[in-house]
Protein backbone atom coordinates (compact mmCIF):
# COMPACT_ATOMS: atom_id res chain seq x y z
CA UNK A 1 0.00 0.00 0.00
CA UNK A 2 1.78 3.05 -1.35
CA UNK A 3 -0.57 5.67 1.10
CA UNK A 4 -3.23 4.90 3.50
CA UNK A 5 -7.00 6.70 2.39
CA UNK A 6 -8.83 7.23 5.70
CA UNK A 7 -12.48 8.00 6.33
CA UNK A 8 -12.95 10.34 9.11
CA UNK A 9 -16.20 10.30 11.44
CA UNK A 10 -17.21 12.99 13.10
CA UNK A 11 -16.35 16.61 12.38
CA UNK A 12 -16.54 18.43 15.49
CA UNK A 13 -13.50 19.78 18.06
CA UNK A 14 -12.37 15.85 17.73
CA UNK A 15 -12.92 14.68 14.20
CA UNK A 16 -11.15 18.15 12.27
CA UNK A 17 -8.58 18.45 14.67
CA UNK A 18 -7.46 14.64 13.49
CA UNK A 19 -8.10 15.44 9.58
CA UNK A 20 -6.11 18.30 10.20
CA UNK A 21 -2.72 16.37 12.23
CA UNK A 22 -3.17 13.23 9.18
CA UNK A 23 -3.35 15.85 6.45
CA UNK A 24 -0.35 17.94 8.02
CA UNK A 25 1.66 16.17 10.38
CA UNK A 26 1.04 12.08 9.36
CA UNK A 27 3.30 10.83 6.20
CA UNK A 28 1.50 7.97 4.39
CA UNK A 29 -2.28 9.05 5.36
CA UNK A 30 -4.57 10.69 3.20
CA UNK A 31 -7.76 12.11 4.08
CA UNK A 32 -10.12 10.92 1.46
CA UNK A 33 -13.90 10.95 2.67
CA UNK A 34 -14.96 13.34 6.15
CA UNK A 35 -18.60 12.50 7.48
CA UNK A 36 -20.61 14.15 10.19
CA UNK A 37 -24.44 14.32 11.24
CA UNK A 38 -23.96 17.99 10.32
CA UNK A 39 -23.60 18.17 5.95
CA UNK A 40 -21.62 21.41 6.15
CA UNK A 41 -19.75 21.15 9.10
CA UNK A 42 -18.47 17.53 7.22
CA UNK A 43 -17.81 19.71 3.90
CA UNK A 44 -16.27 22.46 5.51
CA UNK A 45 -13.65 20.15 7.40
CA UNK A 46 -13.33 18.00 4.11
CA UNK A 47 -12.60 21.76 2.31
CA UNK A 48 -9.28 22.10 4.14
CA UNK A 49 -7.89 18.87 2.33
CA UNK A 50 -7.76 19.19 -1.62
CA UNK A 51 -9.81 16.39 -2.89
CA UNK A 52 -11.27 14.85 -0.27
CA UNK A 53 -15.15 14.55 -0.10
CA UNK A 54 -17.87 14.68 2.45
CA UNK A 55 -20.96 13.24 3.44
CA UNK A 56 -23.66 13.12 6.11
CA UNK A 57 -24.02 9.43 6.14
CA UNK A 58 -21.23 7.60 8.48
CA UNK A 59 -21.90 3.97 7.47
CA UNK A 60 -21.15 5.36 3.62
CA UNK A 61 -17.05 6.31 4.91
CA UNK A 62 -16.66 2.36 5.69
CA UNK A 63 -18.42 1.37 2.72
CA UNK A 64 -16.68 3.75 0.62
CA UNK A 65 -14.28 1.94 -1.96
CA UNK A 66 -11.36 4.75 -1.40
CA UNK A 67 -11.57 4.53 2.00
CA UNK A 68 -8.41 1.92 3.33
CA UNK A 69 -9.26 2.74 6.88
CA UNK A 70 -11.67 4.62 9.33
CA UNK A 71 -10.90 6.92 12.14
CA UNK A 72 -13.89 7.49 14.47
CA UNK A 73 -14.56 11.19 16.69
CA UNK A 74 -17.84 11.21 16.37
CA UNK A 75 -20.63 11.11 19.61
CA UNK A 76 -19.58 8.27 22.00
CA UNK A 77 -22.94 6.72 21.14
CA UNK A 78 -22.05 5.64 17.92
CA UNK A 79 -18.59 4.07 18.48
CA UNK A 80 -20.28 0.32 18.91
CA UNK A 81 -21.83 0.23 15.85
CA UNK A 82 -19.52 1.93 13.97
CA UNK A 83 -16.42 0.06 14.98
CA UNK A 84 -18.18 -3.18 14.13
CA UNK A 85 -19.59 -1.74 10.97
CA UNK A 86 -15.95 -1.20 10.14
CA UNK A 87 -14.92 -4.95 11.63
CA UNK A 88 -17.61 -6.13 9.30
CA UNK A 89 -16.47 -5.00 5.90
CA UNK A 90 -12.40 -5.34 7.06
CA UNK A 91 -11.35 -2.04 7.72
CA UNK A 92 -8.69 -0.87 10.17
CA UNK A 93 -10.48 1.69 12.60
CA UNK A 94 -9.17 3.73 15.29
CA UNK A 95 -11.84 4.76 17.64
CA UNK A 96 -11.99 7.29 20.16
CA UNK A 97 -12.48 6.29 23.44
CA UNK A 98 -14.78 5.11 25.01
CA UNK A 99 -14.76 1.63 23.29
CA UNK A 100 -18.85 2.26 23.90
CA UNK A 101 -20.94 3.86 26.61
CA UNK A 102 -21.67 0.68 28.61
CA UNK A 103 -19.65 -2.19 29.57
CA UNK A 104 -22.32 -4.52 27.56
CA UNK A 105 -21.60 -2.65 24.33
CA UNK A 106 -18.10 -3.00 24.67
CA UNK A 107 -18.31 -7.18 25.38
CA UNK A 108 -20.51 -7.22 21.77
CA UNK A 109 -17.74 -4.98 20.25
CA UNK A 110 -14.38 -7.47 21.38
CA UNK A 111 -16.82 -10.56 20.77
CA UNK A 112 -17.58 -9.69 17.23
CA UNK A 113 -13.92 -8.75 16.94
CA UNK A 114 -12.44 -11.60 17.69
CA UNK A 115 -14.91 -13.74 15.77
CA UNK A 116 -13.84 -11.57 12.42
CA UNK A 117 -9.44 -12.36 13.49
CA UNK A 118 -8.71 -9.61 16.10
CA UNK A 119 -6.80 -6.88 15.33
CA UNK A 120 -9.01 -4.27 13.30
CA UNK A 121 -10.08 -2.17 16.25
CA UNK A 122 -7.36 0.47 17.81
CA UNK A 123 -8.45 2.61 20.85
CA UNK A 124 -7.69 5.98 21.27
CA UNK A 125 -6.17 6.31 24.39
CA UNK A 126 -3.64 8.89 23.34
CA UNK A 127 -1.70 9.54 26.75
CA UNK A 128 0.21 6.09 25.74
CA UNK A 129 1.95 8.00 23.23
CA UNK A 130 2.48 10.97 24.99
CA UNK A 131 5.76 12.16 24.87
CA UNK A 132 5.93 13.11 29.05
CA UNK A 133 3.45 9.67 30.03
CA UNK A 134 6.13 7.33 28.23
CA UNK A 135 8.69 8.93 29.83
CA UNK A 136 7.14 8.41 33.06
CA UNK A 137 6.47 4.92 32.65
CA UNK A 138 9.96 4.34 31.55
CA UNK A 139 11.02 5.86 34.85
CA UNK A 140 8.70 3.79 36.89
CA UNK A 141 9.66 0.51 35.20
CA UNK A 142 13.14 1.10 35.31
CA UNK A 143 12.90 1.32 39.69
CA UNK A 144 13.55 5.05 39.74
CA UNK A 145 11.36 6.18 42.38
CA UNK A 146 11.22 2.18 43.64
CA UNK A 147 7.96 0.33 44.22
CA UNK A 148 4.81 2.39 43.80
CA UNK A 149 3.00 2.83 46.76
CA UNK A 150 0.98 6.12 45.88
CA UNK A 151 -0.36 7.57 42.45
CA UNK A 152 -1.74 11.10 42.25
CA UNK A 153 -3.53 11.74 39.24
CA UNK A 154 -5.57 15.25 38.15
CA UNK A 155 -7.52 15.67 35.43
CA UNK A 156 -8.52 19.64 35.04
CA UNK A 157 -10.59 21.38 32.48
CA UNK A 158 -12.03 24.84 32.27
CA UNK A 159 -15.78 24.04 31.39
CA UNK A 160 -17.68 21.03 30.71
CA UNK A 161 -19.76 20.06 27.87
CA UNK A 162 -23.30 20.91 27.62
CA UNK A 163 -25.50 18.42 28.95
CA UNK A 164 -22.56 16.68 31.49
CA UNK A 165 -23.31 14.26 34.20
CA UNK A 166 -22.16 12.81 37.24
CA UNK A 167 -21.71 9.13 34.84
CA UNK A 168 -20.18 11.43 31.86
CA UNK A 169 -17.77 12.91 34.09
CA UNK A 170 -16.45 9.09 34.51
CA UNK A 171 -16.87 6.82 31.43
CA UNK A 172 -15.93 10.39 29.31
CA UNK A 173 -12.92 12.04 31.01
CA UNK A 174 -11.55 9.59 34.10
CA UNK A 175 -11.52 7.09 31.53
CA UNK A 176 -8.25 7.67 30.45
CA UNK A 177 -7.19 7.57 34.25
CA UNK A 178 -8.71 4.05 34.18
CA UNK A 179 -6.41 3.42 30.95
CA UNK A 180 -3.26 5.16 31.86
CA UNK A 181 -2.81 3.36 35.38
CA UNK A 182 -2.58 0.06 34.81
CA UNK A 183 -0.30 1.01 31.72
CA UNK A 184 2.09 2.95 33.56
CA UNK A 185 2.36 0.40 36.55
CA UNK A 186 1.67 -2.58 34.80
CA UNK A 187 -1.07 -3.98 37.36
CA UNK A 188 -4.88 -4.22 36.52
CA UNK A 189 -7.13 -2.02 38.48
CA UNK A 190 -8.80 -4.66 41.08
CA UNK A 191 -11.21 -2.54 43.09
CA UNK A 192 -12.90 1.21 43.42
CA UNK A 193 -14.20 4.29 45.43
CA UNK A 194 -16.00 6.98 44.60
CA UNK A 195 -16.38 10.08 46.68
CA UNK A 196 -17.17 14.15 45.80
CA UNK A 197 -17.27 17.33 48.46
CA UNK A 198 -19.69 19.72 47.42
CA UNK A 199 -19.78 20.63 43.62
CA UNK A 200 -18.47 23.96 42.28
CA UNK A 201 -21.24 27.03 41.87
CA UNK A 202 -20.05 27.21 38.70
CA UNK A 203 -22.17 24.39 37.39
CA UNK A 204 -24.95 23.00 38.25
CA UNK A 205 -26.85 19.38 37.77
CA UNK A 206 -23.76 16.96 38.37
CA UNK A 207 -21.23 17.05 40.88
CA UNK A 208 -17.87 18.81 39.94
CA UNK A 209 -15.37 17.49 40.95
CA UNK A 210 -14.98 13.88 41.80
CA UNK A 211 -12.45 12.34 43.56
CA UNK A 212 -11.45 8.72 42.82
CA UNK A 213 -10.01 6.16 44.66
CA UNK A 214 -8.51 2.58 42.33
CA UNK A 215 -6.49 -0.01 44.04
CA UNK A 216 -4.00 -1.67 41.64
CA UNK A 217 -3.24 -5.97 42.00
CA UNK A 218 0.38 -4.93 43.37
CA UNK A 219 -1.23 -2.93 46.30
CA UNK A 220 -0.44 0.69 44.89
CA UNK A 221 -3.43 3.14 45.91
CA UNK A 222 -4.10 5.89 43.09
CA UNK A 223 -6.28 9.16 43.61
CA UNK A 224 -7.53 10.45 40.66
CA UNK A 225 -9.19 13.98 41.00
CA UNK A 226 -11.69 15.02 38.12
CA UNK A 227 -12.36 18.52 37.94
CA UNK A 228 -14.69 19.32 34.78
CA UNK A 229 -15.05 23.25 35.63
CA UNK A 230 -11.68 24.50 37.36
CA UNK A 231 -11.79 27.46 35.36
CA UNK A 232 -8.20 28.35 35.35
CA UNK A 233 -7.01 26.00 32.11
CA UNK A 234 -6.72 22.39 30.80
CA UNK A 235 -4.52 20.95 33.46
CA UNK A 236 -3.13 17.10 34.04
CA UNK A 237 -0.76 15.90 36.37
CA UNK A 238 0.30 12.52 37.51
CA UNK A 239 2.85 12.09 40.87
CA UNK A 240 3.96 8.28 41.21
CA UNK A 241 5.36 7.98 44.87
CA UNK A 242 7.24 4.90 45.23
CA UNK A 243 9.23 3.52 48.46
CA UNK A 244 12.35 6.01 47.74
CA UNK A 245 11.58 8.28 45.79
CA UNK A 246 8.89 10.60 43.39
CA UNK A 247 8.41 10.65 39.70
CA UNK A 248 5.76 13.30 38.20
CA UNK A 249 4.70 15.28 34.97
CA UNK A 250 6.29 18.85 34.92
CA UNK A 251 3.95 21.39 33.89
CA UNK A 252 3.91 21.56 29.75
CA UNK A 253 4.37 25.22 29.33
CA UNK A 254 7.04 26.05 26.67
CA UNK A 255 7.48 29.36 28.09
CA UNK A 256 7.51 31.72 30.99
CA UNK A 257 6.80 35.43 31.32
CA UNK A 258 8.47 37.93 33.65
CA UNK A 259 6.73 41.49 33.87
CA UNK A 260 5.48 43.83 36.45
CA UNK A 261 7.78 42.01 38.86
CA UNK A 262 5.72 38.29 38.43
CA UNK A 263 6.79 35.81 36.84
CA UNK A 264 3.96 33.73 34.71
CA UNK A 265 3.02 30.75 32.28
CA UNK A 266 0.23 29.83 30.64
CA UNK A 267 -2.50 27.03 30.51
CA UNK A 268 -3.84 25.49 27.25
CA UNK A 269 -7.43 25.73 26.89
CA UNK A 270 -7.99 22.55 26.23
CA UNK A 271 -6.99 19.14 25.67
CA UNK A 272 -5.53 20.00 22.00
CA UNK A 273 -2.55 22.05 22.55
CA UNK A 274 -1.80 20.25 25.82
CA UNK A 275 -1.94 16.61 23.71
CA UNK A 276 -0.74 17.53 20.08
CA UNK A 277 1.90 15.72 20.42
CA UNK A 278 0.33 12.35 21.79
CA UNK A 279 -1.91 12.47 18.94
CA UNK A 280 0.28 13.02 16.14
CA UNK A 281 2.71 9.96 17.47
CA UNK A 282 -0.93 8.57 17.81
CA UNK A 283 -2.25 8.53 14.30
CA UNK A 284 1.26 8.10 12.66
CA UNK A 285 1.77 4.79 14.40
CA UNK A 286 -1.67 4.01 13.33
CA UNK A 287 -1.18 4.73 9.71
CA UNK A 288 1.89 3.11 9.94
CA UNK A 289 1.00 -0.04 11.25
CA UNK A 290 -2.08 0.08 8.51
CA UNK A 291 0.22 0.49 5.70
CA UNK A 292 2.55 -2.09 6.59
CA UNK A 293 -0.07 -4.45 7.49
CA UNK A 294 1.42 -5.33 11.43
CA UNK A 295 -0.06 -5.05 14.88
CA UNK A 296 -1.44 -1.81 15.95
CA UNK A 297 0.94 -0.64 18.79
CA UNK A 298 -2.58 1.16 20.22
CA UNK A 299 -4.53 0.24 23.03
CA UNK A 300 -7.47 -2.62 21.65
CA UNK A 301 -10.59 -3.22 22.11
CA UNK A 302 -9.96 -5.63 25.02
CA UNK A 303 -8.43 -2.57 26.51
CA UNK A 304 -11.48 -0.44 25.76
CA UNK A 305 -13.25 -3.27 28.10
CA UNK A 306 -11.07 -3.16 30.59
CA UNK A 307 -11.26 0.38 31.34
CA UNK A 308 -14.86 0.48 31.03
CA UNK A 309 -15.24 -1.93 33.43
CA UNK A 310 -13.76 0.11 35.99
CA UNK A 311 -16.01 2.76 34.96
CA UNK A 312 -18.92 0.52 35.33
CA UNK A 313 -17.35 -0.30 38.96
CA UNK A 314 -16.85 3.54 39.52
CA UNK A 315 -20.27 4.47 38.91
CA UNK A 316 -21.62 1.94 40.66
CA UNK A 317 -20.03 3.02 43.57
CA UNK A 318 -21.09 6.44 43.31
CA UNK A 319 -24.95 5.67 43.11
CA UNK A 320 -23.93 2.77 46.51
CA UNK A 321 -22.85 5.74 48.42
CA UNK A 322 -19.26 6.00 47.57
CA UNK A 323 -18.78 1.99 48.77
CA UNK A 324 -15.46 0.29 47.63
CA UNK A 325 -16.48 -2.22 44.46
CA UNK A 326 -14.42 -4.45 43.21
CA UNK A 327 -13.34 -4.56 39.49
CA UNK A 328 -14.87 -7.47 37.44
CA UNK A 329 -13.95 -7.79 33.39
CA UNK A 330 -16.36 -10.25 31.58
CA UNK A 331 -15.22 -12.74 30.12
CA UNK A 332 -15.53 -12.88 26.48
Amino acid sequence: MSGVRIGVIGAGNMGADHVATLHRQVSGAEVTLVADIDKERAASVAGTVPGARSTDDAYAVIGDLEVDAVVIASHDTTHADLSLAAVRAGKPVLCEKPLAPSLEECVRVVREERRAGGGLISLGFMRRFDPAHTELKSAVSAGDCGSPLLVRCVSRGVSSAPGCTDELSITGSAIHEFDTVPWLLDSPVTEVSWHAPRSTAAVSGFRDPQLILLRTADGALTTVEVFLNARYGYDIRCEVVGEHGTVALTHPARIVADSARTRSSGYPADWRPRFADAYRLELQAWTDAVRSGAASPMATAQDGLVASAVAGAVVASMRDGGRTVPVQVPEV
